[in-house]
């Protein structure tokens, strides 16, 4: 029977107090000691920046005059010529057609000789006249004929005066057989052939007037909510993206088009070059500029229930809480906000999953794109 022995050491009393008292000794400096602090939870943060949106739409569309011209004769009468053709570049004054004149020229024979008969029977009634008028002075004629002497004078004289007037219409209106443009332009449209019988107000020819051009876009209703009139607008050739002009909303129609149902934008253009010309087909982008703004990392977008939300850092307690916010729109790698957060506050991007209100956290140091990532990321479509 094997026994174990238990090896006791005689302690005498003063012995055993001293050993207490090392004891309590030691006790207490362990006491003293104050418990390590713990550290936050590593977060990647970012300071929030504000700033203005630029959305990029994209148009196609062509160069229209800024404003075209109708000719029309005001006279009615049958075509005699028309020396213009579309695509012939015209001056002010030119010719544009001709009416036969004979009825005109006629008309203007017939006023001619009736001013030069009225002219005689104005200078009989004056003639008559005035020997009446030398009469009655002498008392050798009578009240009731020299009355008479006097309506007939008025009555020649109103007579020459409108003959005078049916002479200048004649005139008008032979000159009315001349259809003459009084602006610069370029003929876009022929409406009459020689031979033809058009009536007074009928549309000769079409014409796109020098004083400038406009870039005309079919744009859908969506585009028009935003501001467009406040938009910068580029225009570039469709098949020469070098030649390019810049542009500002002149003109948006009231009604859209029935079948299309876009509205039609005239975009006047600031010095368009000639290759940029009637008709050309052009592609239009605009830049929609919204207020400002914040844009953060898709990363440091969560969940407060079912509305977004971000964890906000106080910088002066280290501590984390969340915030609702209000999406914009959603973009590759970031998140357009509305509403919800201001500039200069700092938002957690990197270790959100395992946070909670309140929480400790050790802001790791803020990294920056470099220029490379921020080209590739302007380079990204909208």
């Amino acid at each position: 029977m094997s026994a174990i022995s238990t090896w006791r050491i005689p302690m005498s009393w003063p012995g055993r107090a001293a050993a207490m008292a090392l004891l309590a000794t030691l006790l207490a400096a362990c006491g003293s000691e104050q418990p390590p602090q713990a550290e936050g939870r590593p977060v990647g943060v970012v300071t929030v920046e504000a700033g203005q949106f630029s959305d990029d739409i994209q148009l196609s569309g062509e160069i229209q005059a800024k404003k075209d011209v109708g000719l029309a004769f005001r006279i009615g009468g049958r075509v005699l010529e028309r020396p213009v053709n579309v695509g012939d570049r015209v001056k002010a004054g030119q010719v544009i057609a001709r009416l036969e004149p004979a009825l005109e020229q006629n008309a203007l024979a017939a006023a001619q000789a009736a001013l030069t008969a009225a002219r005689g029977e104005v200078g009989t009634a004056r003639n008559s006249f005035e020997r009446q008028e030398r009469l009655m002075a002498q008392g050798f004629t009578t009240r009731p004929r020299f009355d008479q002497a006097l309506r007939a004078q008025e009555t020649a004289q109103a007579q020459l005066e409108n003959a005078e007037a049916q002479l200048e219409l004649a005139r008008d209106r032979l000159g009315f057989t001349e259809l003459r443009t009084d602006v610069a332009g370029v003929v876009t449209e022929r409406r009459i052939e020689p031979g033809e019988v058009v009536q007074p107000g009928q549309v000769v020819v079409q014409i796109a007037r020098d004083d400038g051009r406009d870039a005309v876009f079919n744009v859908p209703a969506a585009v028009l909510d935003n501001h467009l009139a406040d938009a910068r607008i580029r225009v570039v050739l469709a098949d020469a993206r070098e030649v390019s002009a810049q542009g500002t909303v002149r003109e948006v129609a009231p009604q859209a088009d029935p079948v299309t149902r876009t509205f039609e934008v005239r975009v006047g253009l600031q010095d368009p070059p000639e290759a940029m010309r009637l008709g050309s087909t052009v592609i239009g982008r605009i830049e929609l500029t919204t207020a400002a703004i914040v844009a953060i990392p898709a990363s440091a977008l969560t969940q407060q229930g079912r509305a977004p939300a971000v964890w906000i850092v106080d910088p002066d307690k280290s501590t984390v809480s969340l915030r609702s916010v209000d999406v914009l729109r959603f973009d590759p790698g970031k998140v357009i906000l509305s509403q919800g957060l201001e500039p200069g506050e700092i938002i957690v991007s990197a270790g959100i999953q395992a946070l909670h209100p309140g929480q400790r956290v050790t802001r790791l140091p803020e990294r920056r794109p470099s220029p490379r990532q921020q080209a590739a990321a302007s380079a990204l479509p909208p």
